[in-house]
């Protein structure tokens, strides 16, 4: 049997300071890998650095990590795929462990958990902290997982996985877009504790708290809608039959007691939002039975993939 491929994989946008470290680093905790630097418009000469450490350096020209991880995902042949930051953040230690547990213990995602290590103590920037603390309670509350780092970008992938995951995002709500794809289609999911340590001086991290936080938040309620659309249309359709009856009641009170009906617009509001109401339900309904066909179709794709791989 021949011995499995490992591709270590690093999106890079102006990471000068620190990517000679990180390509050093991860080529001597795994000496037979091949590391791959993307580089993304970077005007610091990253791409340079990087390849004089020994990294094989191609250019992604659309901007955006998502838009990286698309192009790393479909350009590269690996039997595990080893996708870290350019940024110094994540140690090299658990790099073997993370691809001994692909490799062996045939896990499709290994995420390298940053929360229940040394992430709070290092990490200096408050609202990031928040911002992790919060995704990580949506994501475990609407897809009932007990995942500890949601937004982590130290992550061990199988062929399978890789090989079968949409990238849809664009930019750093890939994360996001991973852990609940990896969720949603019942893949292999084992975490472990790595240590994380805060930014070097002079190195300057591209996530913006507020923008990029926010469009993690807008990802998380579209993927709430694609992935559970049952839940997602009950709720709203539990709220407007709430207020359907909260308007309605009263009005049918008053005919019981006196036999007339004096308010007209409000039973015709009332109507209104029972009508939506019901819709809700309705598309929730539909809508499941046409995300459990997906999921029927996905293990298809999967086994077809490993029967051409195999």
């Amino acid at each position: 049997m021949t011995k499995p491929t490992i591709a270590i994989l690093i999106p890079c946008y102006n990471e000068a300071k620190t990517i000679k470290k990180v390509v050093t680093d991860y080529k001597n905790a795994l000496p037979e890998a091949k590391v791959y630097v993307y580089d993304n418009n970077s005007t610091d000469g990253t791409g340079e650095v990087a390849k004089k450490a020994g990294a094989i350096v191609r250019i992604e020209h659309r901007q955006g990590k998502g838009n990286v991880v698309r192009s790393m995902f479909k350009d590269i042949e690996a039997d595990c795929y080893l996708m870290i930051d350019g940024d110094g953040t994540y140690p090299a230690d658990a790099a073997r462990k993370m691809c001994d547990l692909v490799i062996n213990e045939r896990a499709d995602m290994v995420v390298g958990d940053r929360l229940s290590s040394t992430y709070f103590k290092e990490n200096k920037r408050r609202f990031h902290s928040f911002g992790n603390r919060l995704v990580r309670l949506l994501i475990n509350v609407i897809f009932r997982s007990h995942i500890r780092d949601i937004m982590t970008g130290y992550r061990a992938f199988s062929r399978d996985f890789v090989k079968t995951f949409p990238v849809l995002s664009k930019g750093f709500e890939i994360e996001t877009e991973m852990t609940i794809h990896a969720l949603d289609k019942n893949f292999y999911i084992e975490e472990i504790p790595v240590n994380y340590k805060d930014r070097e001086a002079g190195s300057t991290s591209k996530l913006n708290t507020i923008s990029d936080g926010f469009r993690v938040l807008i990802t998380i309620a579209k993927l709430f809608e694609e992935y559970r659309p049952m839940l997602f249309f009950g709720i709203f359709g539990f709220v407007f039959l709430v207020l359907s009856f909260a308007f309605g009641i009263p009005v049918f009170r008053d005919y019981f007691e006196t036999g007339y009906v004096e308010r007209f617009p409000t039973l015709i509001f009332a109507g209104f939002l029972l009508i939506v109401s019901v819709l809700s339900f309705v598309c929730g309904i539909i809508l499941k039975v046409i995300v459990q066909k997906h999921r029927q179709l996905f293990e298809l794709i999967l086994i077809n993939n490993r029967n051409n791989r195999g």
